[in-house]
């Protein structure tokens, strides 16, 4: 990382009497009080480089040995303060990412300026900053990550603003070009000195070799600067997909425990914790949601369904949630049938698992694209004439054609469809499921996209032995019957549908 040295007497600050004071042949006669401390400090080399110290001073008549004087509005600690006194006495300080901003809201605060003195703090940290920090990747982000201490004074200086635009710099220029004097991701020490040439050079070696850094960043900050690398448009939408899927995984692992032992904590203490951190959260994935790249494939249909989990889990608003249901639904033949198992914390219904949500993706789904017609009409009782003529065997064909013809989707629809009839499976063990959300589900997707019935068969088998109840019900609906009349059914099925039916 970049330093910058500035002074070159020794440090000869010490504490008596709780009093922060320091060793010199003159008595001091300014005691300043800021952030619960007390100092004993001189006028004369404070008030020639501090002019808001030249002002209250000027303001405040002298009563006594020492003038007091307060600063209960000082926005950075002590450690910043004590940084600004020992530039006036000449001490020995060390700046570096970790600490500028601290040291420059300090310096701005007590208008260490030009119009007090030539070469003054600020000048000094501002040419440090724009010509040392700014170039340094880890520098950059080390600095942003600190401006959460001081948000109002860091964008008041503009401090926030460089370095997001440093940053999307970096990740805009050909990776070859960019210079990373330190790396999280690597935690390879490199320290040089701001005049000094760099000890190490890392060389970034893939396209995405910035979002593992960046992850590092709180929300808002990693929002603005997303933002704006997407704006840059030179980054492919896979590799935004690649680093929000990083920044979740940093943010958002394990998101159902969590949330559910935050809120048995603030049960147990009473409290609003659970609250406040759940609220982060939500902003959190909200904020994701709204960074997702437009482009299909852009993130894995996974990544989407555990967003999907994690925004039902922390009650994100309806337009994240559909939001995330059509991006599903646009890569749904992607999905696994474990991920469609999206726990139900509705407390109006006792169903294991969200149905409403899952039942929205496929509706999203079948609304892609027009859907191909429907199978060929067929007798009452389902049976065909074995001879046909040469004019029905073209109108068949016809009719296959125009089906591939009308949707250009109807593979992905017979993927779905076996992921559809799984998921069947899982939820038909839930015995609270309703007969009407099961055959819902089922009947979202056309017949035709089933080359076989064997999986639903399954699903209806589970759910038979679970609600034995549900069974005349069930044989009696449309499709069903269809089922039974023109597919076919192994005797293992009859015989179990049989005996329930006969109990």
């Amino acid at each position: 990382m970049k330093f910058m040295k500035l002074g070159s007497r020794p440090d000869t600050f010490y504490t008596a009497e709780a009093v922060r004071s320091l060793s010199s042949e003159v008595s001091g006669d300014l005691i300043i009080q800021v952030k619960g401390s007390k100092y004993l400090l001189h006028k004369f080399p404070l008030l020639s480089k501090c002019l808001r110290l030249q002002r209250i001073c000027s303001e405040s008549p002298e009563t006594s040995q020492h003038q007091k004087i307060q600063l209960p509005d000082f926005p950075s600690g002590i450690e910043a303060f004590e940084l600004c006194v020992k530039f006036c006495y000449g001490i020995t300080i060390t700046l570096s990412a970790f600490n500028i901003v601290a040291a420059r809201c300090a310096a701005e605060y007590l208008q260490m300026t030009e119009d007090v003195e030539k070469g003054n703090l600020v000048y000094k940290l501002e040419v440090f900053f724009n010509s040392c920090i700014l170039h340094g990747w880890k520098d950059t982000i080390v600095t942003l990550q600190s401006t959460k201490a001081f948000p109002l004074w860091s964008e008041d200086l503009e401090i926030t603003s460089r370095c997001i635009e440093a940053i999307v710099s970096k990740v805009l220029t050909h990776p070859s070009k960019v210079s990373l004097s330190h790396s999280h991701s690597r935690r390879v020490r490199d320290d040089i000195s701001c005049n000094g040439a760099e000890s190490q050079r890392h060389k970034p070696t893939t396209k995405g070799w910035w979002a593992e850094d960046m992850a590092e960043l709180r929300i808002d900050l990693y929002w603005r600067t997303m933002i704006a690398i997407k704006s840059g448009g030179k980054i492919p939408s896979n590799l935004i997909g690649e680093a929000l899927q990083i920044y979740a995984s940093r943010w958002l692992p394990n998101i159902s425990r969590r949330v559910k032992a935050d809120k048995e904590a603030a049960f147990d203490s009473d409290s609003d914790s659970a609250g406040e951190v759940t609220s982060k959260h939500r902003l959190l994935l909200e904020s994701i949601v709204s960074l997702l790249p437009s482009e299909k494939g852009a993130v894995s249909c996974s990544f989407l369904l555990k967003l999907l989990k994690a925004a039902n889990i922390l009650n994100a608003s309806s337009s994240s949630k559909m939001e995330l249901a059509r991006r599903i639904a646009l890569q749904l033949e992607g999905a696994r049938v474990s991920d469609l198992l999206i726990p139900s914390l509705s407390y109006s219904s006792d169903t294991l698992y969200d149905v409403d949500i899952v039942l929205t993706i496929l509706e999203q789904f079948m609304l892609q694209g027009q859907s191909p017609p429907t199978s060929p009409p067929r007798s009452k009782l389902g049976f065909e004439k074995r001879r046909r003529s040469r004019s029905a065997e073209n109108i068949d064909f016809e009719f296959q054609e125009s089906r591939r013809s009308s949707s250009a989707s109807h593979s992905s629809k017979l993927k779905v469809a076996k992921i559809v009839d799984g998921y069947l499976q899982e939820i038909a063990r839930d015995i609270n499921l309703p007969l009407s959300k099961f055959i819902t589900i089922a009947e979202t997707i056309p017949d035709f996209s089933r080359l076989d019935h064997d999986d639903l068969y399954r699903a209806i088998d589970i759910y038979l032995k679970v609600n034995k109840n549900w069974f005349p019900a069930l044989i009696c609906l449309p499709h069903l019957t269809l089922l039974l009349n023109f597919c076919s059914i192994s005797a293992s099925h009859f015989r179990m549908w049989g005996t329930i039916f006969s109990r």
